[in-house]
């Protein structure tokens, strides 16, 4: 997305002018993303959580079929 330095603005993609400087100030416009998403890793205390869902959703299947058993 290009941003302006000088104006302290983002433009839209068609809004900047032909040769590639701000409509409003006519500096050089960055075409570089500014805003961008880092690689982060997932954290490792949701990696524990989600071992301890499935274990607890393992049990509990656990139990439900061993109540669905008793009641035939």
């Amino acid at each position: 997305m290009p941003w302006c330095d000088t104006c302290d603005v983002y433009l839209a993609p068609n809004s900047v002018d032909a040769d590639g400087t701000c409509p409003t100030c006519h500096h050089e416009v960055d075409h570089s993303d500014k805003i961008t998403e880092t690689d982060n890793p997932v954290p490792w205390h949701f990696w524990i959580v989600l071992v301890a869902l499935i274990a607890y959703l393992g049990w509990r299947l656990i139990q439900g079929v061993g109540w669905i058993a008793q009641q035939f």
